[in-house]
């Protein structure tokens, strides 16, 4: 039977601007570090770039050196690796967000809902799947920062998923719409939600005040960046509170 324990790590990394190889190098002593104590190690949205004008510029062929060094990384230490970062395929880019198995296996998904405000969506192609994948007996519904804004987008029907894995580069100005979406987001769909963003300055002078947290499916957060998730208490409540039986 799968461990129905699952222990994730979010890595509030602060981005060194378009310098790939540092932002690997910063990322990797922290995965070392939390490797022993760790199911899922998270970063955040575009980790090896930072988020801005210059993402598609920097972008990288689908199997190229951050995949690589994401399989060593999740190989060596036993551990799922999940990222983003911007990946080419002919002339169009994509903010993709990748689970690499410790086997060194790994998918993707494209994010959906591209930020309009920023540019995003003038360089990058909206993805159009949904994906749940399982990771040691847990179903889980990756998603890419403005897709928290989108409810039906990320709808449990049927409680297909039971954590819901968001990857940010969400700034200090909107810090309250992002710590309450993520609890909004746990409490409809009755599922555990872990959100890993950045903090630090980006290139353009914005803030970012990380705010990662893991909320439980009451829609409290967990003490801590590192946390172990119990599906008993999970399936538990879910028995005792079936809200999803009436869902619209």
């Amino acid at each position: 039977m799968e461990n129905e324990g699952l222990t994730i790590s979010l890595c509030q990394h602060d981005i060194v601007w378009g310098d790939a190889e540092a932002n690997r190098r910063r990322v990797a002593l922290s995965m070392a570090d939390a490797a022993a104590n760790t199911d899922i190690f998270v970063v955040p949205e575009t980790f090896t770039t930072g988020f801005g004008e210059h993402m598609a510029a920097l972008s990288e062929p689908a199997d190229g050196p951050t995949l690589r060094w994401a399989q060593e990384a999740a190989a060596r230490h036993g551990i799922m690796f999940v990222g983003t970062w911007i990946v080419r395929e002919g002339n169009r880019c994509y903010n993709r967000l990748h689970w690499v198995f410790p086997d060194g296996s790994f998918d993707h998904y494209d994010k959906a809902h591209t930020f309009r405000v920023s540019g995003e969506a003038d360089q990058i192609t909206r993805g159009a799947e949904r994906k749940v994948f399982e990771y040691k007996g847990w179903r889980i519904h990756p998603a890419v920062c403005y897709d928290l804004r989108f409810p039906k987008w990320l709808r449990n029907e049927g409680m297909e998923y039971d954590l819901l894995l968001v990857c940010a580069n969400w700034p200090a100005s909107r810090r309250e719409a992002w710590t309450t979406l993520l609890k909004a987001r746990a409490i409809e769909n009755l599922c555990y939600v872990a959100g890993c963003n950045r903090t630090g300055t980006d290139g353009n002078g914005g803030l970012y005040s990380g705010d990662s947290a893991i909320v439980d499916y009451k829609g409290f957060p967990m003490e801590t960046t590192t946390a172990t998730l119990s599906m008993e208490k999970l399936r538990t409540f879910r028995q005792r509170w079936p809200f999803y039986l009436d869902f619209d």
